[in-house]
């Protein structure tokens, strides 16, 4: 109880040291920003958390997690004086999402579920559920839907893939699928690593951008895929 104390007592803490930086007393860098200011700062937060948890390092990773945390309170704070939402409202409707998404663990569907990839596939139907009865429109059936605007290209090619085999798609797109069952066959983390690292060394030299050509190919297998979905 008492370390749950402490820890509400921090967060309390760190939300009226905010508030005090945002009042007209306070900081005058922090009382101009926005939220459209501030996206640039929660991206460069994010890489170095990322960085912290590829080295392993523990000591860095508490830190850089108290600086994505600020990210947090401080859009939570500029929402609060906009009189839009506070950080109240965020935990709890985080909080209430979870238990809705896990009714295997907080409902009465407890033991059904034992796969990691059951729980996502539950998630997703809940998910639906929870659009159903606020009456959100259920038009857009594409598999693709929704996905991230400003994933990289590695990740959204990825996710794309994934739809796409999930839909059982993926022998429709414009890809060499006994390649890659063949590369899948004897692929480690070090070979695909080497792999990615010598075509991105390629594209340098043949003067392309990685990112960018990774990133419309996989927009054009999504194309296809959501044709031949329709």
């Amino acid at each position: 109880m008492g370390s749950q104390c402490q820890i509400v007592s921090e967060l309390q803490r760190l939300m009226e040291i905010m508030t005090e930086l945002r009042s007209p007393d306070g900081c005058p860098w922090d009382r101009e920003q926005t939220h459209q200011s501030l996206t640039r700062c929660l991206v460069e937060e994010v890489s170095e958390t990322l960085e912290a948890i590829d080295e392993h390092d523990m000591e860095l990773l508490e830190e850089e997690l108290g600086d994505l945390l600020l990210q947090v309170v401080f859009h939570a704070q500029i929402a609060k004086e906009n009189g839009d939402f506070d950080l109240e409202d965020v935990a709890r409707g985080i909080s209430d999402k979870l238990i809705r998404r896990h009714p295997h663990v907080f409902g009465d569907e407890k033991g059904t579920i034992e796969k990691a990839d059951q729980v996502i596939d539950r998630w997703e139907q809940v998910k639906a559920e929870e659009k159903k009865q606020k009456g959100e429109s259920s038009e857009s059936t594409s598999i693709f839907k929704k996905l991230p605007p400003r994933l990289p290209a590695l990740l959204f090619a990825h996710d794309i893939y994934k739809r796409a085999e999930k839909a059982d798609l993926q022998n429709r797109m414009d890809l060499d699928m006994e390649k890659i069952n063949f590369l899948a066959q004897s692929l480690d983390e070090q070979k695909a690593g080497r792999a990615f690292f010598e075509l991105v060394a390629a594209c340098r030299k043949a003067g392309l951008d990685p990112e960018n050509s990774l990133r419309s190919f996989a927009s054009i297998q999504m194309k296809e895929a959501e044709d031949t979905e329709a």
